[in-house]
């Protein structure tokens, strides 16, 4: 299934979440600029390698990895992309379901919600598969986390949705929670079937980056997103009573 727009209507502009696919589109067509070989290099400069958390720390580094090496892969990862599938896939999720999260928590705490996503998902590929040499990169992890705020603060929210069946495509509406719901549970078995392979990157999909990020903007909506009287919430949105 495929994601065209929700009926959620968004009470101020957007302005984070349409930055955070300006910066995403830059990296993107900076990529474009470069060879095959510069493209590489940038990545193992700029993405995220499991195995480098691990020896850091091992009395094997010897000086080969510094702290720096480590911490800004972190950030930048989440701004690169592996090709134009992935690139168009995570941006048009990130403009459907972003604005509305956005709204909800305002600017600037959307911004930090949406880094400390991508920093946790970052974590969680990393314990998943610790031994990898593959570079990691994409903005997947911290729009999972979008992903995982938004069922929670917009369950009834009516997504419309593409779905080919052979050579046709159909559209539907779906309720928020069915199609997120699907979409963190294909991801979760994708996850769980990777733990019997020797990589959890099956696919050049790092799924537990994907599980790590939904289910911390699952935990941290709480903290960011303010509240709506009762009296003034709208059928697709969720009432947060932690605020009281």
């Amino acid at each position: 299934m495929i994601p065209i727009h929700d009926d959620v209507p968004s009470s101020r502009f957007p302005f984070v979440t349409l930055g955070i696919i300006v910066a995403n589109a830059g990296a993107f067509a900076f990529e474009l600029l470069l060879t095959e070989r510069q493209l590489q290099r940038f990545f193992y400069q700029f993405a995220v390698q499991p195995y480098e958390y691990f020896l850091y720390f091992s009395p094997y580094n010897q000086g080969r990895i510094e702290l720096s090496d480590l911490i800004i892969p972190l950030f930048t990862s989440m701004f690169l992309h592996g090709g134009w599938f992935h690139f168009l896939g995570n941006m048009l999720y990130l403009w459907i379901f972003g604005d509305n999260v956005e709204d909800r928590m305002g600017h600037i705490k959307y911004l930090v919600f949406y880094l400390l996503c991508g920093l946790t998902a970052s974590g969680a590929h990393i314990v998943s598969d610790p031994t990898s040499h593959i570079p990691s990169l994409g903005a997947s992890g911290a729009i999972a986390g979008v992903l995982g705020a938004y069922i929670c603060l917009y369950p009834h929210a009516r997504v419309l949705v593409l779905v080919p069946i052979f050579i046709l495509l159909y559209t539907f509406e779906v309720p928020a929670w069915v199609f997120l719901g699907i979409w963190i549970l294909q991801n979760l078995a994708s996850g769980i079937a990777t733990l019997s392979v020797e990589t959890a990157q099956s696919g050049g999909t790092a799924w537990w980056a994907h599980i790590g990020g939904f289910v911390t903007g699952l935990t941290l909506v709480w903290l960011f997103a303010r509240r709506i009287p009762p009296r003034q919430i709208p059928y697709y949105e969720a009432y947060i009573p932690w605020d009281d």
